[in-house]
C-alpha cells in the first residue's frame, strides 16, 4: 500500500513539473499570425493584430491552468505526512504510520525455529510494521543456516560473546541458565539501544504463534503505553490448556500479577528501568520479584496466542510433560483492534473483577471435584493457605507453583479457570490485602 502511495507521489509530481514545461515549450513557439500549426493549440492562444488582446487572454488562459496545477500540487502536498526525514540529511523515506512492533526471536541451537519463524511469517500482515528480529546464541552452525535461508524475511543477529560463564561450583548446572540471562540483555539492548524500537514482543524459538497474534499485540499496545499499572502484556495462559478455558471466549482478556511470558511485549521504558539490574541468571523467576514488579500487572488471554513445542531445553522440559504440552492455541480470528478494551483499565478492572469472584456462590472442594455443582456458575472455591492452595490447585489439574507468593495467572490472589465446563475462581478469604513473599 505504502509503495504505491509512493509511485502516486512521484507520477504527480513528474505530471505537474512536465505540464508547466510542455505548456511553456508551446508559448515559446507559437505559431506566427497566419500559421495554426498542427491544430494541438487552443484557439484562444493564437495570436491576432491585436496584441493588448492576445496579452489578455493569454493571461485569463495562464491563472486557469495555474489553478488546476494548484490543486494537483495540493494532491501531491497531502501525502507529505508519510514521508519522514531519514538519518542521511536532506533524504526522505517512506515511513508506516503505525508504530513499528519488532518481533524478537531469542534462537540458540533448535534447528525447528523453522517452525516458529514459518508460522510468524505466515500470520504477519505487515513486514514494515512487524520486522522479524532472530538473535542466536550458541553459535550452533545448523540453527544459523536455517535462520539464514529465510534471507532479508528476518533479521539474522548473532550474540558475539559465547565464553562459559564463571559461577558458584553448585551453579554449574546451571550454566545454561546463566547465559540465556545474558543473551537476553545483549538482545534486547540491540533492539532498544542501537535500533531505537520503543516496543518489542519477544518470542523464543520453540513458540508457535496464533493468526490474531499480531492483531493482538497491536490492540495491546497502546493499553499499555497509557496505564502505569501495567508493564507486560502476554500472549500466554500458564492454565491455557484444553478443557480449563472457555473456548466460547477467545476474546476474553485478564489482568495478572503474575510474569507470564512466552511471547511476551515489553516497553523500552521498561527495559531502561530493568537492564541497569539485570540478574545473572533466572532472568524470568528475577521478573517475579515484588522488587521488579513493583505491584504492576500484565495482561494476558482466556486462550493462548502461543503455543510451546519445546520439549527439551535448558529447563529439561520441566511441566512440559504435564501442563504445556496440552495447552490449546487460539484458531479464531479476534479483531482485538476493533474492540473496546477499556475494561483493563485498573480500576475498572479490579472492581468488576472483584465484584465478580465475590458474588460467586462459595462451593466445597468436593463439589468442584466431583461435578456436582448446580447452575452455570461462575463459582468461588476458597483457600486460606499456602498447603491448601497447592493441595486443591494440583488435584484439579491446575499449576500448584507461587513466585513470591503469587500463583500462576493470580491477580490479587485469585486464579481463574474452567473446569467440567463451569468457570472457577479459587480464591483468597474476602479481604485479601497482599501476597506473602514466603510463599514459594
Amino acid at each position: 500500500m505504502f509503495r504505491k502511495r509512493s509511485s502516486l507521489i512521484l507520477c504527480g509530481t513528474f505530471l505537474f513539473v512536465t505540464w508547466n514545461a510542455v505548456l511553456v515549450l508551446l508559448l515559446w513557439g507559437r505559431a506566427p499570425p497566419g500559421q495554426l500549426g498542427d491544430g494541438q493549440m487552443d484557439l484562444a492562444l493564437l495570436p491576432t493584430s491585436d496584441v493588448v488582446g492576445d496579452v489578455i487572454r493569454m493571461a485569463e488562459s495562464f491563472e486557469s491552468e495555474l489553478e488546476k496545477q494548484k490543486k494537483i500540487l495540493s494532491q501531491i502536498l497531502s501525502h507529505q505526512s508519510m514521508w519522514k526525514p531519514s538519518n542521511r540529511k536532506g533524504s526522505k523515506v517512506n515511513v508506516p504510520s503505525q508504530p513499528v512492533i519488532p518481533i524478537l526471536v531469542i534462537a540458540c541451537n533448535r534447528v525447528t525455529v523453522r517452525r516458529c519463524l514459518d508460522k510468524l511469517l505466515q500470520h504477519r500482515p505487515s513486514a514494515e510494521l512487524y520486522p522479524i528480529i532472530v538473535s542466536q546464541d550458541c553459535g550452533h552452525a545448523n540453527t544459523g543456516e536455517v535462520i539464514s535461508s529465510y534471507g532479508n524475511k528476518v533479521t539474522h543477529l548473532k550474540q558475539p560473546d559465547l565464553s562459559d560463564i564463571p559461577v558458584r561450583a553448585e551453579h554449574k548446572k546451571f550454566q545454561g541458565y546463566y547465559k540465556i540471562s545474558r543473551h537476553y540483555r545483549w538482545a534486547l539492548n540491540q533492539v532498544f539501544r542501537n535500533v531505537s524500537h520503543t516496543s518489542v514482543v519477544i518470542v523464543e524459538d520453540d513458540l508457535e504463534v496464533a493468526p490474531d497474534f499480531f492483531e493482538y499485540f497491536r490492540a495491546l499496545l497502546p493499553v499499555l503505553k497509557s496505564d502505569p499499572s501495567l508493564w507486560c502484556v502476554s500472549a500466554w495462559n500458564d492454565n491455557g490448556r484444553d478443557g480449563y478455558v472457555d473456548p466460547g471466549k477467545p476474546d476474553l482478556l485478564y489482568r495478572t500479577d503474575f510474569f507470564p511470558g512466552l511471547g511476551w511485549m515489553l516497553l523500552r521504558e521498561a527495559w531502561e528501568e530493568l537492564e541497569p539490574k539485570w540478574p545473572a541468571s533466572f532472568w524470568d523467576d528475577w521478573m517475579r520479584q515484588p522488587e521488579q514488579r513493583r505491584e504492576r500487572a500484565c495482561i494476558r488471554p482466556e486462550i493462548s496466542r502461543t503455543l510451546t513445542f519445546g520439549q527439551q531445553g535448558v529447563s529439561l522440559g520441566q511441566f512440559y510433560d504435564k501442563y504445556l504440552k496440552y495447552i490449546k492455541l487460539n484458531s479464531e480470528f479476534v479483531p482485538f483492534t476493533k474492540l473496546d478494551l477499556s475494561y483493563l483499565k485498573e480500576r475498572t478492572y479490579r472492581k468488576n473483577f472483584e465484584k465478580e469472584v465475590y458474588s460467586a456462590p462459595l462451593v466445597m472442594y468436593d463439589e468442584v471435584k466431583q461435578g456436582q455443582l448446580k447452575g452455570s456458575g461462575p463459582f468461588r472455591l476458597q483457600y486460606s493457605s499456602k498447603d491448601s492452595f497447592k493441595v486443591m490447585a494440583k488435584s484439579l489439574g491446575i499449576m500448584d507453583d507461587l513466585k513470591s507468593g503469587v500463583p500462576r495467572t493470580g491477580f490479587r490472589g485469585v486464579v481463574s479457570f474452567f473446569y467440567r465446563g463451569r468457570r472457577i475462581y479459587l480464591a483468597p478469604p474476602p479481604g485479601w490485602t497482599q501476597y506473602d513473599p514466603t510463599w514459594n
